[in-house]
């Protein structure tokens, strides 16, 4: 599916949640609609930290492309939780966006207490899928 048809697809299932933030989807100007809601999505969680971070231009896609992304999330509400259900918390609120257009999502999740504003290791370059 092209990259616009996604976009749309993506707001016009935003806008049937009532999720009616201000979106804009003007190809080739620097506004990011994905990234836009991944970060108003993962605000529900009221995070004390949030950072999103497009990894698309480390890959084989069309420039300008929103596919591949790395999502830092600290919240209190990971509180008791291992690992692996915080990242099906996150990838349950952003259900509609991987199985429309995001091919890939990295999470680090942790709870204020486990956060230092650390450095993130970046990650490793794309080997085109074949292992190369």
């Amino acid at each position: 599916m092209p990259l616009q048809q996604r976009v749309s697809h993506l707001i016009s299932h935003h806008l049937k949640l009532g999720i009616n933030r201000p979106l804009s989807c003007k190809m080739g100007s620097t506004e990011k609609p994905v990234e836009r809601i991944i970060i108003n999505k993962l605000s529900q969680l009221n995070p004390s930290y949030l950072k999103v971070i497009n990894e698309s231009h480390m890959h084989n896609v069309p420039k300008g492309a929103e596919t591949h992304f790395k999502v830092i999330v600290v919240c209190d509400a990971f509180k008791d939780l291992p690992l692996i259900k915080r990242h099906r918390k996150i990838n349950d609120i952003l259900k509609a966006e991987l199985q429309s257009g995001v091919h890939a999502l990295s999470i680090i999740a942790k709870i204020p207490d486990q956060w230092k504003d650390e450095e993130i290791e970046p990650s490793p370059n794309c080997r085109s899928g074949f292992g190369k």
